[in-house]
């Protein structure tokens, strides 16, 4: 049985299947009753489920408060008077397979509330005659399957509330009802579905004939029905009366069809279901009998075969004001009586190639067609015409491809107010919508579409007020798409696309939009005036895009919004400006599904969110997504005290805060000058051991290189004595930090510092740096160390501006290049002069000398 596990056989257990049954053995019951948690709480104190219990009777641990209980797939087997009395106030019961076959007197006597008893799956084998006295207020009562063989013997005639009784799966051969059914004032619904009904007589139904019911549907279903006697449904009349896979053969069906005559029937459902079919084919004079039915609707459903000539379909129900047929294999539609009444016709999963447009424009009457859910239908090459009282097209569902939409189609048609086009292959619009200036909802979701976005297509349809291209790959390039649409309420435009995935003043003549859909629309900007014009707009879906703000200006036209959904998107906070603009009207905002920041710098969008929670949809949604500690963090959980600050703290905070200010501007003005003395007397630390590597540590630019090489580093590094220079583009370290080179290799390594002014050296921000480190340098030495060599074409007024530069050169003796013979010979001599100053001589050099 569904929801129970039998037991392993005996020589099945394993010694491992022993220890656990001794473990549990040995749990105490009231622990043991714990951990097996034998009723599901469904509501709290209201709703429980105990089923597969093996109980027999109602559990203990259910309070007097439940209402509705499920003890299906137990061993109650017999109930007594008062069976229900610890759960006083239930509605809805259900003793499913609970191997009952007993109910004696008074056993629901305490349920005066109860609505609904379910009883299905039980073998009742005796009901006391007051078996369901006190349901005073019952109106659903199921006996499917409890091997019921008569009514005459159910003890229901004092049910006055039932309204649904449902018989189904039993034994009944007979549908003679007893008197008792003209009490049963407020019956609704009567089923017999499969059972052993094979004839109904003259008088069989009197008790509804007496009561007049008009609202009592009747199903008669899977019943194997031979014989239905004329007269039997006279001044009958039905809400429903439903006839599936109710006879043998075509000619039973035929017969008992005609025994319907003078029934009177809202709704009449004959046919087939499709897994227990009888009959396979539908013939001619099929329905001939129903000539004499007087019905509202008639539904015809599950037929396979289908003869070449139909004619005879439409023969005895033309003058029916709705006909359903419901997955028939018909691929044409039968012959149109003259003066045709039907008002509604709608063929559902049929075998149609081609929209029958001709032979339905016969249908003179005919306001609403629905042709939907045909997989076989993909072709629209028919005109209809003539139908001057159609207002409703559904073509949804199907696999229709046709351009030209949609004028030529539905000429003749100027009453056309719905038009459903959805879920079909392609369709191109072309903006001829001439003949259809009355519409006002089209839709076309999920259909490829042609033409709208890039050109204005629906410019005619002025009286349009909802208008569905979702998810039909259109992508909108022309401002003036939606032009013409000026009665617009709803639009909706999920899963296409915009030019640059920017929504511009797309819809600025849309004065009076009340709902907009531009979800999943890629969308990662929204510019300033799109929402300007939609100030009566109620309801925003924006959501599953890639926005990353909103923008209070943006949105602020939209005061008359009820319902917004800004889920899914990038949004990190809704800053205080955004927060106050959002309308007083708004009653549903969803925001879930966003990358939010929780911290304590949006304090405020934090708080609202706590004081919002009737205004929030899904919050449980709302995660944080930064910093790192608070990801998948609810964002109701973040505690909102961490950002309260002590008033020790502040005030700490406001002493130290321009303290730091202060210090801090400090380092920043004197950062470089900090930074150099801190290398520098790291590097002294460790001078005596490197020693001089160099004689000199040249500082020039690289663009008087070549006046470097052969006017000053040729001449001492070749001449006699031999002096050794540090270049940076020949000596520094590959890889090593440019100022750890200039520190360590430079400063550090050469006795002297040589520094090549030029007027490339003095537009020179790296120069300049180093000639800093190089005074930087000489404080620390505590000696002078420093050659300045100026090139004669320097300019006066450019050295001068460097001031730092110039005071130095006023303060210090200074070297100057010039092409005169003799004032070089007083350059070469005072230069190798300061550079013999302190030179260690070793015994090579000694011996070239």
């Amino acid at each position: 049985m569904p929801g129970l596990q039998k037991m392993p056989r005996r020589d099945l257990l394993t010694p491992r299947t022993l220890v656990v049954l001794l473990q549990l053995a040995l749990v105490p019951s009231q622990l043991a009753g714990c951990l097996l948690n034998p009723c599901l709480e469904v509501v709290p104190d209201k709703a429980f489920r105990c089923v597969g219990l093996d109980t027999s009777g109602v559990p203990p641990e259910v309070p007097n408060t439940t209402q509705s209980l499920d003890l299906s797939f137990n061993n109650l087997k017999s109930l007594g008077s008062n069976y229900f009395s610890s759960v006083p106030e239930l509605h809805l019961l259900d003793l499913t397979r609970c191997h009952i076959h007993t109910i004696e007197d008074n056993s629901f006597q305490d349920l005066h509330k109860l609505s609904t008893l379910i009883l299905t799956a039980n073998s009742l084998q005796y009901l006391g005659t007051a078996a369901f006295y006190g349901l005073t207020s019952l109106k659903k009562l199921v006996l499917v399957e409890t091997n019921i063989a008569s009514l005459t013997d159910l003890p229901i005639g004092h049910l006055h509330t039932l309204q649904e009784l449902n018989l189904g799966n039993n034994n009944i051969a007979s549908l003679k009802l007893p008197k008792y059914f003209t009490n049963l004032t407020s019956l609704r619904h009567l089923s017999f579905l499969s059972n052993k009904i094979t004839h109904i007589s003259k008088g069989d139904l009197d008790a509804l004939r007496e009561a007049n019911r008009l609202n009592l549907t009747l199903v008669l279903s899977l019943n194997n029905i031979k014989y239905i006697q004329p007269g039997s449904f006279a001044k009958i009349h039905l809400a429903e009366l439903v006839l599936r896979s109710s006879f043998e053969n075509f000619s039973v069906m035929q017969t008992s069809l005609q025994g319907l005559t003078g029934l009177q029937v809202n709704r009449l459902i004959v046919g087939e279901f499709s897994d227990r079919q009888r009959l396979v084919d539908f013939q001619r004079g099929l329905l001939s009998g129903l000539c004499q039915v007087q019905m509202q609707e008639f539904v015809l459903i599950c037929f396979r075969g289908f003869e070449d000539d139909t004619d005879t379909l439409f023969n005895c129900i033309g003058n029916v004001s709705s006909i359903r047929l419901v997955d028939l294999h018909l691929e044409e539609v039968s012959e149109v009586p003259m003066f045709s009444q039907v008002k509604h016709l709608e063929c559902k999963k049929c075998k149609f190639k081609e929209v029958p447009a001709v032979k339905l424009s016969l249908f003179k009457e005919l306001r609403v067609l629905r042709i939907t859910q045909s997989k076989h239908l993909n072709s629209f090459r028919q005109k209809f015409e003539s139908l001057s009282n159609l207002e409703v097209i559904d073509f949804s569902e199907n696999r229709l491809s046709f351009t030209g939409c949609c004028s030529p189609q539905f000429r003749k048609c100027p009453n056309l107010k719905h038009l459903n086009l959805s879920f079909n292959s392609d369709i191109s619009v072309t903006g001829d919508f001439t003949n259809m200036k009355n519409l006002l909802y089209l839709d076309l979701q999920h259909t490829k579409l042609f033409g709208p976005g890039s050109y204005p297509v629906f410019l005619s349809l002025q009286k349009l007020i909802y208008l569905d291209i979702s998810n039909t790959r259109t992508h909108v390039k022309s401002q003036c798409t939606f032009c013409g649409l000026n009665s617009l309420r709803v639009l909706k435009m999920a899963g296409n696309s915009f030019q640059n995935n920017k929504l511009a003043n797309n819809f600025k003549n849309l004065t009076h939009l009340h709902t907009l859909d531009i979800s999943s629309c890629k969308l990662v900007q929204v510019d300033q005036s799109t929402f300007d014009a939609l100030s009566e707009l109620k309801e925003l879906n924006i959501s599953n895009n890639k926005l990353l703000s909103f923008d209070p200006v943006v949105y602020k036209p939209l005061q008359a919004l009820t319902a917004l959904d800004f889920s899914h998107n990038q949004l990190s906070v809704l800053l205080d400006s955004a927060l106050e603009i959002l309308p007083n009207s708004l009653v549903l905002l969803d925001i879930s599904q966003n990358l939010f920041e929780c911290s304590c710098v949006h304090l405020n969008f934090l708080k609202w969110i706590k004081e919002k929670q009737e205004l929030l949809q899904n919050e449980e949604s709302m995660i944080c997504h930064t910093p790192a500690y608070t990801k998948n963090m609810s964002l109701l959980s973040f505690d909102l005290s961490s950002c309260q600050l002590s008033a020790t703290t502040v005030t700490f905070l406001v002493i130290m805060l321009p303290a730091a200010t202060v210090f801090l501007f400090l380092i920043y003005k004197y950062y470089f000058q900090l930074y150099y003395s801190l290398v520098l007397l790291s590097g002294c630390k460790h001078s005596a051991e490197r020693g001089d590597t160099y004689d000199a540590f040249v500082i020039h630019s690289s663009k008087d290189q070549e006046w470097v090489i052969k006017e000053l580093v040729e001449p001492l590094e070749r001449g006699t004595p031999p002096f050794q220079l540090c270049l940076y583009y020949r000596d520094f370290l590959p890889g090593v930090p440019i100022v750890t080179n200039i520190i360590q290799e430079g400063f550090l390594s050469s006795r002297n510092v040589i520094a090549v002014i030029s007027t490339n050296f003095l537009e020179s921000k790296w120069c300049s740096f180093e000639f800093d480190i190089a005074q930087s340098w000489q404080l620390v030495e505590g000696k002078a160390g420093i050659i300045m060599i100026v090139l004669e074409e320097v300019n006066k007024d450019l050295l001068r501006r460097k001031l730092g530069l110039s005071r130095y050169l006023r303060r210090n003796t200074y070297l100057e290049w010039k092409n005169k013979e003799i004032s070089r010979h007083i350059f070469w001599r005072q230069l190798t002069g300061v550079l013999l100053e302190g030179k260690k001589w070793n015994h090579e050099e000694v011996k070239l000398m």
